[in-house]
């Protein structure tokens, strides 16, 4: 019953999301168009519910061969494949807003795990890559909160070290903790408070709030 209630309330605040922020979404458009390489949307193809692929939609940051250039699936923060308004989409997570559509279409929730694509889904144990995706993955969720800045998480720590191996061993386990976290404490509360959150952190991106609210999250040893 939950996750039908749940999918009823992701389709009306979608389209709430859609007809409210249509005014934003235009000039968005037409500085993508006029900047970078032109470049407006981004589709990847992402693991999905039950594991299942699909293609996810956000507004396009980067260059449109970033996969094959530098660091290829991690981003560090001032990244030269980063274009000059991808920088402030990704800062304020504004290149998230297409995925409304996936939401309208069922492919994701507003909240859950992030889709991943392979090579970073691959990162996470077995036991981990069994389950995460049990429920559908989400624009926003626990990791997308407590991981915000990864970007210049990675410039903190892996200098002299492969960022690549850094988030095998480091991050990966710990977001895969905290979805584990997250199934296990599902509810309309939980949801409701990760919404909340990720908009505190946007405005205030040195908060830890999240481990005030939740005080049962996986601790952090990084």
């Amino acid at each position: 019953m939950y996750q039908y209630i749940k999918r009823f309330f992701d389709f009306i605040l979608a389209l709430l999301v859609v007809i409210i922020l249509t005014p934003l979404l235009i000039p968005l458009i037409i500085g993508l168009k006029l900047t970078g390489e032109g470049h407006i949307f981004y589709s990847q193809k992402r693991i999905g519910y039950k594991r299942k692929y699909f293609n996810i939609w956000k507004f396009a940051t980067m260059l449109k061969d970033s996969p094959n250039i530098g660091t290829g699936s991690i981003t560090l923060r001032n990244d030269p494949r980063i274009t000059p308004m991808g920088g402030f989409l990704r800062k304020t997570k504004l290149n998230e807003l297409p995925q409304v559509f996936n939401v309208l279409k069922g492919d994701v929730s507003i909240v859950g795990p992030r889709p991943l694509v392979d090579k970073t889904f691959n990162a996470y144990s077995k036991e981990v890559q069994e389950v995460i995706y049990n429920v559908k993955p989400g624009i926003t969720g626990i990791g997308s909160i407590v991981f915000r800045d990864e970007e210049g998480l990675f410039e903190q720590k892996t200098e002299g070290q492969d960022p690549h191996e850094f988030y095998k061993k480091i991050i990966a386990p710990y977001k895969g903790a905290l979805e584990i976290w997250y199934q296990k404490n599902q509810s309309f509360y939980t949801d409701f408070m990760i919404i909340f959150l990720t908009a505190w952190v946007i405005l205030f991106s040195k908060s830890e709030l999240h481990y005030k609210v939740f005080k049962d999250l996986p601790k952090r040893n990084f």
